[in-house]
């Protein structure tokens, strides 16, 4: 069994925005030089998360605006309360998303659906600078 870490950075605008990664991802999965095995996609914080959506600007509205509802931002939140940095809503939606997810690959090719790509999801209020890890492992 073979083990490649690997990690690159993103630059988001905030406030629920959606980043394609698929290709980022393919690309490290190719150049492990692993032909059959998972990759895991982690993204380090408590205000961002991963997932898979088929990213076409009306399925990406279509979940921010879902995302808006079950999370609202203009509503109170003790996180805000305490800290005083108006966030709150960002980290309820990222729990609620998660920080990570495993995609199987065979012949170095990520085994996503047609419509179906890996996305970087910023809850957070303001830009940031991501950190995205990828740990690589198989045969």
């Amino acid at each position: 069994m073979s083990v490649k870490s690997v990690s690159f950075q993103v630059k988001t605008s905030g406030k629920t925005d959606i980043l394609d990664i698929t290709n980022k991802v393919q690309n490290e999965v190719f150049a492990s030089g692993i032909p059959d095995g998972t990759v895991t996609i982690f993204i380090p914080g408590s205000t961002a998360g991963v997932t898979t959506i088929e990213y076409e600007s009306g399925v990406v509205n279509d979940l921010i605006k879902t995302i808006e509802k079950l999370a609202p931002a203009g509503i109170h939140y003790e996180h805000d309360s305490r800290w005083g940095d108006g966030n709150g809503y960002s980290h309820v939606r990222a729990a609620l998303l998660g920080a990570s997810l495993s995609v199987p690959f065979n012949k170095s090719d990520l085994k996503l659906g047609t419509w179906q790509q890996i996305v970087v999801l910023d809850f957070d209020n303001r830009p940031r600078s991501r950190n995205i890890l990828i740990q690589i492992v198989g045969d």
